[in-house]
């Protein structure tokens, strides 16, 4: 007996490729292309902050994504969303994938701020970042998970997700974590060694010359459910669990002010 054919659902599409350079006047776009489901905002007044928008409202099973930002010798990039990302459930078989690449020139910063990525129950997503750095770059990465709404009493039971960061300096690796998660992610979250029944993650990386002079002061802001580690000279890696999006905030927003980040006003709308 033929099993019977689901039809083909929409898929969204979306690049967005944004290049910026020093000025005399501070930091200019030199490029920006964007193309489908994916747009940028640049706020007046807020220096050269980018804001991307998802105009398919979040991503799901067969979706495909990506983002191709680069600093300029001497530049300042603000990378973040306008509001968090919602990763829907996907249809058997159907993969969302998203890919984001950014260089970070002689002198320049990235910060890759994005607001809280919500996973939703059968959710299937492959996510990848990967970060070229210049010897005396800076790079400041912050990702944000939600597990289900809290508030709305919603559990992930069913989930396939994938999260592969991988950070180079001068073409060599100095940072890489992964996150492979399968089936339920609140038996998974429940054990004392993966989350502690956590309902949110968040990973903090800071590749910079000036990384280690702030350690101490990331280490005084850990919560009980948190650690900040030294990787490597001028590398500092951070992980929180909190039970929900709420109470990671009240931890991830002081630490990104520790490592000298202004966060974007698009937080506290």
């Amino acid at each position: 007996m033929n099993k019977p054919h689901l039809p083909t659902q929409p898929r969204a599409r979306g690049k967005l490729e944004i290049e910026v350079s020093a000025s005399p006047r501070g930091t200019r776009l030199a490029r920006l292309h964007q193309a489908g489901a994916f747009r940028a905002l640049f706020p007046h007044g807020a220096g050269m902050t980018a804001v991307m928008l998802n105009t398919s409202g979040g991503v799901t099973g067969g979706d495909r994504f990506s983002v191709t930002a680069s600093a300029g010798e001497g530049a300042h990039l603000t990378l973040t969303t306008q509001a968090a990302e919602r990763y829907y459930r996907a249809q058997p078989g159907e993969t969302g994938r998203i890919s984001t690449d950014l260089t970070v020139g002689r002198g320049a910063r990235i910060d890759w701020l994005p607001q809280e990525t919500i996973l939703f129950d059968h959710a299937s997503v492959h996510r990848r970042l990967s970060a070229e750095l210049a010897p005396d770059a800076t790079l400041v990465a912050v990702e944000p998970l939600v597990f289900g709404r809290a508030a709305m009493g919603e559990r992930v039971h069913h989930l396939h997700f994938r999260d592969r960061i991988d950070v180079s300096r001068d073409g060599v690796p100095v940072f890489a974590d992964r996150v492979a998660m399968d089936g339920d992610s609140v038996a998974h979250l429940a054990g004392r060694a993966t989350g502690g029944g956590a309902g949110a993650l968040a990973a903090l990386i800071v590749v910079s010359p000036e990384a280690d002079r702030w350690l101490a002061p990331l280490r005084q802001l850990m919560p009980e459910a948190g650690g900040v580690s030294l990787i490597r000279p001028g590398v500092l890696f951070a992980r929180i669990a909190a039970p929900d999006g709420y109470a990671l905030r009240k931890t991830l927003l002081p630490a990104l002010n520790a490592v000298n980040v202004a966060v974007p006003r698009t937080w506290t709308l």
